[in-house]
Formats: structure tokens, C-alpha cells, sequence
């Protein structure tokens, strides 16, 4: 995928777009009742903290500096009691984008929701509520990737074995056939599913109402192993 999204967006202008809207938001840690918090949480981070704690960990990714931290038995068992991921992100299933790593983070870090085509259906939309309302992740972000088979399925809209098909439902909606190649597809697919998570919960709006979340999109580019913004 090039450095514009399907809309011939500049990638300096996406960041740059980025950084205004986190900038107009009251970015201030959430503070969850003792009802709702997880005994014993901590990492809850404002969501300009998490953002460039993303930024940072997909640059050591790429520059083949990765930290890999936080990913040993003993820092697990201090998790055993509760978790508080700093983010959340719903990705696509694909054996080629595992969240963690592209991130550089470690355990107990991001909240992930992965399924084919990074869709948001009530199940994803349930989960992630979650990890947003009671474990206080900031920042939510919509991942898709390049090159991605459910969604160059949908885009083709040809026979496929099993139930593979009902995907298409959850992704075909914003995909033009007849203009659209795979790249634009991908976008689209990534501004969709972030629209129906927000259209489709009643958590997560008044989160971002209250500058208590930041919800974002992203595409990360196979061959380059950076994670390119999409404007939603």
C-alpha cells in the first residue's frame, strides 16, 4: 500500500490530523468506579500517552530495533490478579499481523480483538466495550492490513466454501465493485467497521464525548511493517 489511503490522503496529513484531534480532547486518565475498575489496575494512561506509546513501539518494529518488552513469565504473573491495557484494537485474524509485536508491547499492554476482515459485529463491539468502559483502555483503534483476504473476497464477491461468505455482509456495504481496487477496499472496510462500532454501542460515544477515548483507524502495510493512518 502507498503512503496515501484509498482517498489520496497524505500520510504527514493523516498524522498531522491525528495529533490535532487528540489535542483538542480532554485527554485526562479515565477514573473508573470501584465498581467498574479491576481490583488492583494500573497503566491507565491518558489517550495522547497511549497514542505515542503506539507510535513509538511501530517504530522500533520497523527500524528492526524492537524492545520486546514485558513478554517473560515473571512480569505475566504480576498480571495474574487484573489487567488495565493502556489500548484496544480491533485487528483482522490474519497470521501476518500479530498486534503485540507490531506494536512492540508485552503482556497485559493492548486489549485485541481479532477476527477476519476486522469486522464489528454486537460479539467485537461487546469486547471491546469492555476493554474501554472497565479496563480503561484510551485509545481504541480499527486495524486493517494490506493485502486482505476477507476483504479481497468481499471486493470480488465470488463462491467461497463454508460460512466463509457471511463475512461478506459486515464488509461489502461500503466497497464499490466497479471503482475500487484493493487498497481503497481496505480503507473503506477500516472507516466502516470504525462507524459501526461507534453507531453501535452506547459505551463507547460517550467515552469519546467525555475525552475519555480516542478512536482511530490504521492500515498496516505488509511489506514495510508500518501502520499507516486512516481518516475515519
Amino acid at each position: 500500500m502507498s503512503s496515501t489511503d484509498g482517498d489520496g490522503i497524505s500520510r504527514r496529513s493523516l498524522l498531522a490530523g491525528v495529533a490535532a484531534f487528540g489535542a483538542g480532547l480532554s485527554l485526562a486518565p479515565r477514573h473508573l468506579s470501584g465498581a467498574e475498575a479491576p481490583k488492583g489496575a494500573v497503566n491507565i494512561v491518558t489517550s495522547a500517552e497511549a497514542l505515542e506509546r503506539l507510535r513509538a513501539g511501530n517504530e522500533r518494529f520497523t527500524s528492526g530495533a524492537p524492545l520486546a518488552p514485558r513478554r517473560d513469565l515473571a512480569h505475566l504473573r504480576t498480571l495474574a490478579p487484573n489487567q488495565a491495557p493502556f489500548a484496544a484494537v480491533l485487528g483482522c485474524a490474519d497470521s501476518r499481523v500479530p498486534i503485540e509485536v507490531i506494536y512492540d508491547q508485552g503482556f497485559g499492554d493492548l486489549f485485541v480483538v481479532r477476527v477476519a476482515g476486522n469486522v464489528a459485529t454486537s460479539v467485537e463491539i461487546a469486547s471491546l466495550e469492555y476493554g474501554t468502559i472497565v479496563l480503561g483502555a484510551s485509545v481504541l483503534i480499527v486495524l486493517g492490513h494490506s493485502n486482505c483476504g476477507a476483504v479481497k473476497a468481499a471486493l470480488a464477491g465470488g463462491d467461497v466454501p463454508g460460512q466463509i461468505s457471511t463475512l461478506y455482509q459486515h464488509i461489502a456495504p461500503p466497497l464499490d465493485r466497479k471503482t475500487m481496487d484493493l487498497d481503497d477496499a481496505i480503507a473503506a472496510n477500516v472507516r466502516y467497521q470504525a462507524r459501526k462500532l461507534i453507531s453501535g454501542s452506547t459505551v463507547i460515544p460517550n467515552l469519546r464525548r467525555d475525552g475519555k477515548l480516542v478512536v482511530l483507524g490504521g492500515v498496516f502495510e505488509l511489506k514495510t511493517g508500518t501502520v499507516v493512518p486512516v481518516e475515519l
